[in-house]
């Protein structure tokens, strides 16, 4: 099975952490969003693809770094004038999934989902879905991974478009969706909010402050249920509460 990693947005809602670094390089409990979705596929995927387009530099220069360190190589799918979206994606890359499925995961998301056990048993003729979302499948419902039909993919089109209107809301009215639910961790990174709180789901809970500081952080002020970026420093005399230290910003969650 192969799979596709989406990673080229442009992470608007987290801004302004996305001006320093695209969405999928933000740590969360000291491993980039990225790195974590590409250790979750691994186990479910024979190859691995990650779509670029906002921070191209930085994502492909990561993905290089974590090939040269003895991580598994991906296929970098790169999208240019303009981001396709979660359908386009998938439809730039009918050539390199030659004909067949796929399956396809968010770059930005948090959870313990065990994806080769999604995979497994599919019966590859519908849409399967997995979801921490009870209840019928909807557009405001989270999304951990989905496997798509070569059938479907061929239908794609290479152009900015996006899974729930050009696939899942078809498949939900026409009864052809099948969901399994995770009731695990699961954490979307949209927001600094979302963000602060996966980073205290993963890892807070290892500092008495419930803060996470990530390698070659300085705090020599105090924090508390906070997170500082690698190399970041919060100054003598600095109290943070509900914050994010980003090199030179400070986000405050209310």
């Amino acid at each position: 099975m192969p799979a596709l990693v989406l990673a080229a947005g442009e992470g608007r809602r987290l801004r302004p952490l996305t001006l320093l670094r695209p969405k999928p390089l933000c740590p969360v409990g000291g491993r980039t969003l990225l790195d974590r979705a590409l250790d979750a596929v691994g186990p479910a995927a024979a190859r691995v693809a990650v779509n670029v387009h906002h921070g191209r530099d930085q994502v492909e220069a990561h993905l290089a770094a974590r090939a040269a360190g003895g991580g598994r190589g991906v296929f970098v799918s790169v999208e240019e004038p303009e981001a396709l979206g979660t359908a386009g994606a998938v439809a730039h890359l009918r050539d390199w999934l030659a004909g067949g499925p796929v399956l396809v995961v968010n770059g930005d998301t948090v959870h313990d989902a065990d994806l080769a056990a999604f995979v497994a048993g599919w019966d590859g003729g519908r849409v399967r879905l997995l979801t921490p979302t009870p209840g019928p499948f909807g557009p405001r419902s989270g999304v951990v991974a989905s496997l798509l039909p070569a059938a479907v993919v061929a239908r794609l089109a290479p152009e900015p478009s996006g899974l729930w209107e050009c696939v899942w809301r078809d498949a939900v009215a026409a009864g052809q969706l099948e969901t399994v639910h995770h009731d695990g961790l699961f954490a979307d990174c949209g927001t600094p909010a979302d963000y602060l709180a996966a980073n205290l789901a993963v890892a807070g809970a290892g500092r008495p402050d419930g803060s996470v500081v990530g390698e070659g952080a300085r705090v020599d002020g105090t924090v508390a249920r906070c997170v500082v970026w690698p190399g970041s420093v919060v100054a003598a005399g600095e109290h943070l509460v509900d914050a994010v230290r980003a090199g030179h910003l400070t986000v405050l969650v209310r």
